[in-house]
């Protein structure tokens, strides 16, 4: 059976209730739900003292970018993943639900499939992610309006274009069969890339870092419009970003064209 997806209404509401509805089952293991949220901000702050140790050595900066231009990245880096991962969690397990066949639950719903499937499972670990973000940031930055606004713009812009990443690199299953391990992959790569200084690139690795990995996107441009804001430029890396958003959606709902059903038959509340 071909199954081809519906437009449907999505409230914004349903939103909301699945962040409690996911944060209260969280909150119900306490200890384990403790564990994860400041493990991984106790193992992020590690880094910290690997750049800290690092500049201290090779002096006051690496190629242009000064210790407190790797703390901004990393600070939107970690608070944008932890966003888009507690937020709209289920973006790195669409090729399992669709090779599974676990999509068939969403499209039996009277709700948009997309968001549906995003919005409905959380990453309780980014939480952790998330505060520890805004902790560094404070911790390394003037804050000051202008600061501050910047920083929470850039977050929800990394936190958007990672989920559309994940969303594009996941909707090849679609299309070629279980593409789960390529999507992981390319998804860890642009988390990897963005939290080194992008001065460092140098040939090929520049087009990788611009295409299919978008480490400019989500941290080397944002770095750049911190430490001297301009306009222009600013509206191009929206223009940027909400491409890929626009293209990941189209991507999923030109695959969900091509689906099997897995005549799955499962609920969900």
């Amino acid at each position: 059976m071909r199954t081809v997806g519906r437009r449907r209404a999505f409230p914004v509401s349903l939103i909301g209730r699945y962040l409690r509805f996911n944060l209260a089952a969280a909150i119900e293991y306490r200890t384990a739900f403790l564990v994860q949220v400041f493990g991984m901000a106790l193992n992020n702050s590690a880094f910290i003292f690997f750049w800290l140790i690092l500049f201290e050595r090779i002096g006051s900066d690496i190629r242009g970018y000064e210790f407190s231009d790797v703390m901004f990245v990393w600070a939107i880096v970690a608070s944008g993943y932890g966003l888009a991962v507690v937020v709209m969690g289920n973006a790195s397990q669409i090729s399992r639900i669709v090779y599974t066949g676990e999509l068939d639950v969403y499209l039996l719903q009277p709700k948009t499939v997309l968001p549906n499937v995003l919005f409905s499972r959380m990453v309780v670990s980014g939480i952790g992610d998330f505060l520890y973000g805004i902790v560094l940031f404070v911790a390394t930055h003037p804050v000051t309006a202008r600061n501050v606004a910047l920083f929470v713009v850039f977050v929800a812009l990394v936190a958007t274009l990672m989920t559309a990443m994940r969303v594009l690199y996941h909707s090849l299953t679609f299309f070629f069969g279980n593409a789960e391990a390529f999507a992981l992959t390319a998804s860890d790569l642009a988390v990897s890339f963005v939290l080194y200084p992008g001065s460092i690139f140098r040939g090929p690795a520049v087009w990788l870092l611009h295409s299919l990995v978008p480490a400019a996107l989500m941290g080397y441009i944002p770095v750049a419009l911190f430490r001297e804001f301009d306009p222009v430029r600013f509206g191009l890396l929206i223009l940027a970003d909400g491409a890929i958003v626009v293209i990941a959606i189209a991507a999923f709902h030109l695959g969900l064209r091509r689906y099997e059903s897995g005549n799955r038959i499962g609920t969900r509340t």
